[in-house]
Order: C-alpha cells, then sequence, then structure tokens
C-alpha cells in the first residue's frame, strides 16, 4: 500500500476487495538484509510473518481459518492508517486490530484481540473481548439473533461446479462450520445463467424468468433496464464484485416480496442520469410473502454514487420486504475520485428501511446530503454503524433538516417505529469547505422507544486542522458535543432512552 523510499502504509482508500473460501497457514520466516537498511522502522518486510489484511470499506473476509497471526493494519510505516471492516464466519488465531477505526467481526473464533479504537463489535464470536464500552470501546454480543451466510461458488468431488447456499441460522455463535458442514443445500451450476458484461439486461431478464438463477461474471455491466429477480428462492451471485451502472436512469435491480432472495457480492453505480432507486428489496409495502423460515439476504452488497464516473441517486438501497437480513453494505457517497462534488454526485439516503424485522450486520453508510439511513420498519437491528456526515457542505443553509433543526441526523428512526435496537454506532463529522457546519445530532429516534434501545453510540470530529463545525449532541438532546474543541475522541452515549 506504499511505494518510494518511505514505504508508507496507508490501507484508507483499499476498498472493494475480498478473501473467503480458504485456510491460510502462515509461515515464519527471517527479514532479508538489505543495505542500506531500509528507512523506515522495519521497512517494507516487516510483515514477513503475519497474514496482512489491511483494509478499509467493502472489504469483507468470510468462511476463512487463518492458521497464524493476523494483522488488519500496515505497520511497517509512521501512518498506517486504516477504516474497515468486516469478518464473518471466520477462524483467527490472533488479531492486531491496530489503527482500525472501527471494525464488527460476526458468528467467528478468534484466540485474542489486541486492542479497540473508536468502535469494535463483535456479535456472536467465541474468545471476543468483554463487553466494555466505552473504555475501550467493545459493544460485545454473545449471539448473532439471526443469521444466513453468504452463497459460495465449489467444486465438488465429481469436478461438477455448485453454488451452496446456506439456510438461516438463530442465536449463535462461532464459525457455521466448526461441527462440519455448514447448514444448506447445494445448487447445480446448470441451473445458473452465467451472465458476462456484453450481455444486456433484456438478456438477463429472459433467463431469470426461466426461472434461472443468476452469476455475474467480473466487469461493467451498463443497463438499459433494470433486472428484475422475481421467483423466491433465487440466488444472484456476483464475482469479482461485478459492477451494474443505469445508464438511463432506471433502477439497476428490483427483487420481488418473495422468500429466500439472496444477492450477494455486486457493486451498485450510480449513472450520470439520476436514478430514483438502485436497489430496491421488495416492491411497495405488501410484505406477506416474506418468511422469517426462509429469509432475503444481502451479502457484501455496495453502493457507489460519484468516485469512479459521475453519478447521481436519490436512494442508494430501498428495503420494502420483512425479515430481510443485510449483511456487510457499504453505501458511499463518494468524497474523492471522479465526478465529487456537492452539486455533482447527488445522493439523498444511502438505506430506507420500510420493512419490518429487517436485521443488520455491518452498515458502513457516507457522505449522503441528507438523512444517511432512514428506518420505518418495526422491530429492525441494527449491529454496527459506521457513517461519516457529508464534507463538502458548502454553507449551513443547504443543509437543515428542518427551520431551527441544523444539519441531517445519520440515521433516523422514523417517528412511528414502536421496536428497534441498535449496537455499536458511530457518526463522524469532517466539513471541510472552511465554514463552521453543524449537526443538531448524529441519531434521531422516537423517544417513546423501549428503555436501552440504543446501546453504545458516538460521535467524532474528524481532522482538527482542515475540519470545521461538528455534531452538536449524540441521540436527538442527549450526549455531548463533537467539535475542534475534542478531535479524534469519541463522545458516547451508552444507553438511550
Amino acid at each position: 500500500s506504499g511505494t518510494g523510499t518511505n514505504f508508507g502504509c496507508f490501507a484508507l482508500n483499499n476498498f472493494w476487495r475480498s478473501l473467503s473460501n480458504l485456510t491460510i497457514n502462515v509461515t515464519k520466516s527471517q527479514n532479508p538484509v538489505y543495505v542500506p537498511a531500509p528507512p523506515d522502522p522495519g521497512g517494507p518486510f516487516c510483515e514477513q510473518s503475519n497474514e496482512i489484511w489491511a483494509v478499509s470499506q467493502a472489504s469483507p473476509m468470510r468462511r476463512v481459518a487463518i492458521n497464524g497471526f493476523t494483522t488488519f493494519m500496515d505497520y511497517c510505516g509512521p501512518k498506517a492508517y486504516a477504516s474497515g471492516g468486516f469478518v464473518a464466519d471466520s477462524k483467527l488465531n490472533g488479531v492486531l486490530n491496530g489503527s482500525q477505526q472501527q471494525w464488527i467481526t460476526r458468528n467467528s473464533k478468534i484466540d485474542f484481540w489486541t486492542n479497540a479504537v473508536w468502535n469494535q463489535v463483535f456479535s456472536g464470536v467465541i474468545g471476543a473481548p468483554a463487553q466494555s464500552f466505552p473504555s475501550p470501546t467493545y459493544t460485545t454480543l454473545p449471539a448473532s439473533p439471526v443469521t444466513r451466510e453468504a452463497p459460495y461458488l465449489y467444486l465438488d468431488s465429481a469436478g461438477n461446479y455448485n453454488v451452496f447456499v446456506p439456510s438461516v441460522q438463530y442465536n449463535t455463535a462461532g464459525t457455521s462450520w466448526a461441527s462440519g458442514q455448514t447448514p444448506g443445500t447445494s445448487i447445480s451450476i446448470d441451473t445458473f445463467f452465467v451472465a458476462q458484461p456484453t450481455d444486456s439486461a433484456a438478456s438477463i431478464n429472459a433467463a431469470l424468468q426461466r426461472g434461472m438463477n443468476l452469476i455475474l461474471t467480473p466487469g461493467v455491466y451498463h443497463l438499459d433496464q433494470s433486472i428484475n429477480v422475481t421467483r423466491p428462492d433465487s440466488v444472484v451471485l456476483g464475482l469479482g464484485f461485478p459492477t451494474l451502472v443505469p445508464d438511463n436512469g432506471v433502477a439497476s435491480m428490483t427483487v420481488a416480496r418473495a422468500k429466500g432472495m439472496l444477492i450477494s457480492g455486486i457493486i451498485f453505480d450510480a449513472g450520470p442520469t439520476n436514478s430514483p432507486v438502485l436497489l430496491q428489496v421488495g416492491s411497495g409495502h405488501a410484505r406477506s410473502d416474506n418468511e422469517a423460515s426462509d429469509p432475503t439476504a444481502l451479502h457484501d452488497v455496495f453502493f457507489r454514487i460519484g468516485g469512479a464516473t459521475p453519478g447521481k441517486a436519490t436512494t442508494a438501497l430501498v428495503v420494502n420486504s420483512d425479515n430481510v437480513i443485510l449483511d456487510d453494505i457499504w453505501s458511499w457517497r463518494a468524497d474523492h475520485g471522479n465526478g465529487v462534488g456537492w452539486t455533482a454526485n447527488t445522493a439523498d439516503t444511502g438505506l430506507l428501511v420500510n420493512g419490518d424485522n429487517v436485521t443488520a450486520y455491518g452498515l458502513f453508510v457516507e457522505h449522503y446530503q441528507k438523512y444517511n439511513v432512514i428506518w420505518n420498519g418495526n422491530g429492525g437491528m441494527d449491529i454496527f454503524f459506521q457513517n461519516e456526515l457529508p464534507y463538502d457542505v458548502p454553507n449551513q443553509a443547504a443543509w437543515m433538516e428542518a427551520p431551527g433543526v441544523d444539519g441531517y441526523a445519520a440515521f433516523k428512526v422514523g417517528s412511528n417505529v414502536t421496536s428497534f435496537h441498535g449496537y455499536g454506532m458511530g457518526s463522524y463529522s469532517f466539513f471541510n469547505q472552511g465554514v463552521n457546519i453543524y449537526a443538531a445530532h448524529a441519531f434521531e429516534v422516537p423517544t417513546t422507544l423501549a428503555a436501552g434501545s440504543l446501546r453504545d453510540l458516538l460521535t467524532i470530529f474528524l481532522d482538527p486542522v482542515n475540519g470545521s463545525g461538528g455534531i452538536l449532541h449524540v441521540v436527538n438532546d442527549t450526549g455531548g458535543s463533537s467539535t475542534i474543541a475534542n478531535p479524534d475522541t469519541p463522545v458516547t452515549v451508552v444507553s438511550y432512552p
């Protein structure tokens, strides 16, 4: 992650990569001897004896066994920043969290974990640090309430390709494969339409209408119509993070309000014409066809508004269906890259949840111009949330929820919601236009929620050199302010209401 003579290690932009379905045996080796010695402590070979997975958002590790030490940061240079991350269904001998600002580990086994920074969350992890938020900032749930692991491609003993589809699990800890085969079923590759980027949306839809599942091979798919997934228990599996781009303002994909829909490993890129939504799960608000015993699940599904190319969307992801599991979502209105600016890559909201009993693990939603997340469904749960408010707000008048209410909450729970639970949720500010911009609060929720519905909340003011303004309260009117007076320091609320 660094070049030149200073071997600077920098993982903040290590996005859109994954590690899955393998065992890594770490073999210790001695560092080469160089004359003259590298200038930085340890030099470029300081990581010879560890598995290095120094990543930020959209870089999941799933179903991996690492026999040896794992570090989630580069540490051969002086500024080894990192902003991840997500691990699920994995077994790790030991982990150096290091500089990772935040991280979620779900349904795994770890022998030890070195440290916390701002927001380290564990759900159903054997060997996890004990609950201790805010000092250190560990949020630990002994079991995950409902999970469904990601589907994956594999080769059987006869040399045939299949896709394994895990089944739903309740109140679990540790890996799904600790006692043998992960519960689930295998589907022959013969039931899949294997798409190429040269295939049209019409040809993909024709295959789906014939009852096929879908594999999207790597590349960029330009779409002139939505891909419509309608058959219950359909599997849409991306390999190598294929990218879907709507060229004329349509939704890239719609998923029917049906049971067992699995969408995994896809990037949804906004196109040059504004799309009202990029991915819609369930149409309308009639959701009777969804079954808790066979839930729809989204795994490693990522959204990008600008950054690669100019793009616009009103809402990135809309979830209307009940009982959906969201498992590692990065919904990003780009703060750097191509086509970036307050009036260039416009987008209101990163995630809108209307369905009931939706469960999320690992929501990363950043830089949207209004509410980053709106959650209107009852019975919802979010375990881990990472957010940065928009950097590029030009003035306070351009960013007001209502007259007299500065900014927009990062996460808004709708006023009619009677039950919602959130654990390990953080929002950061870095307003970089040289004017003081404020958000009244990071989290906005009904005060009538049950006591303790929200646990382990935090806000942070980033970059005291270039940042301005800040966040005045953590949740509603509770919690102190994050401003230049307390930079890079979590301001916390342990329980609300």
